[in-house]
This record gives C-alpha cells, structure tokens and sequence, in this order.
C-alpha cells in the first residue's frame, strides 16, 4: 500500500483518482509522497521514506527545492492546471483599471437611499467612464502556459499583444500553437516596456525576478500604463510603485498579491489572491499532482520536475526498473548502466540531467544465477559516487 499525506485541503477529484493501492495518511513518517497547496514547507525536513512532493499550482516558493533535491525528494507543480483561471482574473483586472467599475458601484453603495438614483447618477457617472481596452497594446513578460493563455485571450477582444520570453530555450511548442498570428515576439523586455499600455508580468519569483518592476524598469514604460501582477507580490519593488502611482507615470496597479503596503496605497486594485481558487483550477491542479505522483511511484517517470529533469520511459512492463536521483555529472548515467549489465540484461534506459542533479531510469531483467540478492543491483549503484537515491520498481 502506498500512501500520501496532505497538506492542505486538496480536491476529491485527485483524491479521487489516486489507484486502490493508494490511501491518504496523517502520518508523514509513513507517507510516500506530500500533496501540498500553499502550506509552508520551507522549514520542513522530510523523512526517508518520503519520494516526492506534489504542488497542486505553479509556484513553489513555499517549498525548498535544493535541499529537496540533495535528499533525492522529486518536487512536482502543475503549469497550465490554472491558466484559464489566471486568465479570466486578468482580463478582469484589466477591465477593472480601465473602467472604474469599483468606484461606480461603490458610488451606487452610497447612493442607495437616494429616490433619485437613477437621475443622479446621470451626472456622477462620468468620474466613472474610464477607457476601451480595443486597439490598446498588452505587453506580456513572460509566455508560459498563463502567458500564452492571456495572449490569447487579449488577441480575442481586440488588443494588440507583445510577449517576451527571458528562458533560454525559448517559448515551448505547446505555449507557441496558443499564441496569435499576428502577436509580437520581442527579442528583448524594453521592447514591451516601450509600447505596452497594459503590462502583464507573468514570471516566476527567483532572485532574477524579484523587484524587476522598479523604478528603472518603469522608466522605460509609456506613460499611464497598467502593471498587472497576478504571479508574486516581490516581483515588484513597492517603494517604486508608490512613487510611479503619485506621479501618474503607472495608472493603476493589479495585484493578486497584496500586502500591508499595497492594500493601503492609491492606485491600486488589490484582489486577495483568486488567481486559481476555481473551482476548475483546483480539480485540474489537484488532478494533475496525484496523477504526477503515481506516475512517479509506480513508473519512475518525472514529469513538471521543478528541481529535477523530466524523464520518461513509458509505463513499467513486467521487467524491473531501476530508478536512480543522482548529481549532475553526465557520465554518471552511462556509469549505472554499466553496473546494471554485470548482473542483468538491460531492456531500456533513459538519462538526463538539470544542472548538479540527474535521474537514470533502467528496464532489467534479473539474471538469477547472477544475482540471487533481492537489492542486489540497487547496491551496486548505491555505491557509485554521486548517487542520491536508488529504487527498485518490481
């Protein structure tokens, strides 16, 4: 039996889909794997016996992700799980800064008593008109499964969209098919900054990422433009957004993320984190994390690793397979492989490696007279160096 432990308050729908060898435990000395949502793990050392950590979400800042991997724990998240979500709460942050919406319905809130309603506001109204968001140029940093959802969706209602990816490899295959025809693809960030009257900044919070949005970056921007943040509070200096709101240089300011400095300053339309608290999002992400997390026990394959490669070699047959988290060098898989043909015939194998950590996964077949102790071969590549963790998947 195979057991998972929750975090959080996780939805019956993966809960639902884990297999009948699997039930939830409280236990994380006797749990396999940790399903987790916005719990802070950070200071939290895990066991042995745990394999791998489950983020029902995309961020995981709440989670220690090099010391996970140093300890052979695989930590999972869920990107695209909430790109509707985050999405639809865009676009509506974007109309909410354009068109006064809450300052309207706050007016009709006080007005309420008022007989005269109806004629009155004729004349109140006009505080409230705001602007179209058609023919406006949103700028997105950042073309993820979110970004690319929102280029999509700005595309639809008439916007003219610019995107610029910073990773390396560029935008993936699956994010590139969602972007529009006739999207903008800059080489560089200033090129969104200089034209975009609405900015998107769709990023995860690293050390690169955190207070891009300051006071030089907002330099570079189009006067009047609306900074929407739905990823991470730190990513924008604060001190800076105060100065660029008083002085009208940014409009307004979106954020999903408040905090004591945000919630109380003009300019800006604070929503207390509804990103991906659907309904939907939280069975897709919740879905998609047991469904990672099976595949992880029972196979050995590692997909949406946050702190290890991804590394598939289809459903396990009735061979054995071998499943080895190990530094980065890229010699070290070839070196398991070697071990593994002492003692077996080796069906398949697949390695890869991600900066200082790698995965090795072998499909054997046990040679008996060879290898008459049941851990044998996971004793063997235990030994070589560089090795983090190794499994037997029977």
């Amino acid at each position: 039996m195979k057991r998972i432990i929750c975090l959080n308050n996780i939805s019956p729908v993966g809960l639902n889909a884990l297999p009948k060898d699997y039930q939830i435990t409280k236990e994380m000395n006797e749990a396999d794997a940790v399903l987790v949502r916005s719990a802070n793990m950070l200071e939290t050392t895990l066991p042995n016996n745990v394999l791998a950590v489950a983020r029902a979400g995309a961020g995981v800042n709440n989670i220690p992700l090099e010391p996970y991997a140093k300890a052979g724990v695989v930590v999972f998240n869920t990107p695209g799980a909430n790109a509707n979500a985050v999405r639809e709460l865009t676009l509506a942050g974007m109309f909410l800064a354009a068109r006064d919406l809450f300052g309207g319905m706050k007016w009709v809130e006080a007005n309420k008593e008022d007989v005269e309603i109806n004629k009155n506001m004729e004349k109140a109204k006009a505080a409230f008109g705001g602007y179209e968001l058609l023919g406006k140029t949103l700028g997105i940093v950042g073309l993820g499964a979110v970004g690319a959802s929102i280029a999509q969706a700005a595309a639809g209602i008439g916007m003219n969209v610019i995107g610029y990816e910073s990773a390396p490899q560029g935008v993936s295959p699956k994010n590139k098919a969602k972007l529009p025809a006739n999207m903008v693809l800059a080489t560089t960030i200033e090129e969104v900054y200089a034209v975009a009257d609405y900015l998107s900044v769709n990023v995860p919070l690293l050390p690169a990422t955190k207070g891009m949005i300051n006071e030089a970056t907002i330099s570079k921007m189009k006067p009047g433009v609306v900074i929407l943040n739905l990823a991470r509070d730190a990513i924008v200096n604060d001190a800076d957004m105060r100065v660029a709101l008083a002085s009208k240089k940014v409009r307004k300011y979106v954020t999903d993320f408040p905090n004591h400095e945000t919630a109380n300053m003009e300019g800006v339309i604070a929503l207390p984190h509804l990103g991906a608290s659907t309904e939907e999002a939280e069975d897709n992400c919740a879905l998609m994390a047991a469904l990672q997390i099976v595949d992880f026990i029972d196979n050995g394959n590692i997909v949406n690793s946050v702190n290890y490669p991804n590394v598939e070699i289809g459903q396990k047959t009735s061979a054995h397979r071998l499943v080895v988290l190990h530094g980065g060098k890229e010699t070290i898989g070839q070196d398991i492989i070697k071990e593994v043909l002492k003692k077996a015939k080796v069906v398949a194998s697949v390695s890869k490696t991600k900066g200082a950590v790698g995965v090795t996964l072998v499909d054997f077949i046990k040679d008996e007279k060879n290898c008459t102790e049941k851990a044998c071969l996971a004793d063997l590549v235990a030994a070589l160096e560089g090795v983090i963790r190794v499994r037997v998947i029977h």
